[in-house]
């Protein structure tokens, strides 16, 4: 095998070493037993409100520290050309993985991968976000048993994602056979508490007619 062909095969393990990770991270760690733990607030706080999303520097250091962990232990495992491979495949798909994320929440789908992403994503948010954990496959939602099969995910109004509405506030028809609004459209400080504390115990937030 010519040795660019092993790299390149290095650098797909590299990016699905990501999503495995993604799926640890997420579901250990940012939905732990504890809201205190490192990334866990932030990503609580994101449940809580869906347009908030931790800054840009933040990530560009998890970057840099994910690298500056892997990329030793990589080399030590294998040369040192496919422990670079590795580390750069792997930051390649966590940089994929934060780019699909937020335009989950900021822009609509462009073909079925992104309906598929967007409709599991919001289905953790609002169903259940203890299940589907896994943001860019659903794989590891699929070898651990933590599925979410929701057919129509339940949206409550005061959440809605921006490109899911039209101006009067109402679903595009284009997304009606995935999703439905449920609840007010505003919220108050006690509705914002409420999804606070769904958000740090790990519960979808209310989506009754109370708000």
């Amino acid at each position: 095998m010519q040795a660019w062909t092993v790299q390149l095969a290095t650098f797909g393990l590299g990016a699905a070493g990501w999503t495995f990770a993604e799926y640890v991270l997420h579901r250990f760690v940012f939905h732990g037993a504890s809201a205190k733990r490192l990334g866990a607030g932030e990503h609580r706080r994101h449940h809580a409100q869906v347009d908030y999303f931790a800054p840009w520097w933040q990530k560009g250091l998890a970057a840099l520290a994910a690298m500056s962990l892997i990329l030793p232990l990589a080399i030590f495992v294998g040369s040192g050309a496919s422990g670079v491979a590795f580390t750069l495949g792997f930051v390649a798909m966590y940089l994929t993985y934060e780019v699909l994320h937020r335009r989950a929440h900021t822009h609509p789908p462009r073909g079925p991968y992104g309906r598929w992403l967007r409709h599991n994503h919001f289905a953790h948010h609002f169903a259940d976000p203890r299940l589907a954990q896994g943001v860019t496959t659903p794989i590891w939602d699929v070898v651990f048993s933590t599925r979410l099969p929701v057919e129509k995910v339940r949206v409550p109004r005061r959440l809605a994602l921006p490109w899911l509405v039209d101006g009067g506030g109402e679903i595009w028809p284009a997304f009606a056979g995935d999703y439905e609004l449920v609840g007010r459209r505003n919220s108050d400080a006690n509705t914002r508490r409420s999804d606070a504390e769904a958000a740090n115990e790990n519960r979808s937030p209310s989506t009754g007619t109370d708000g």
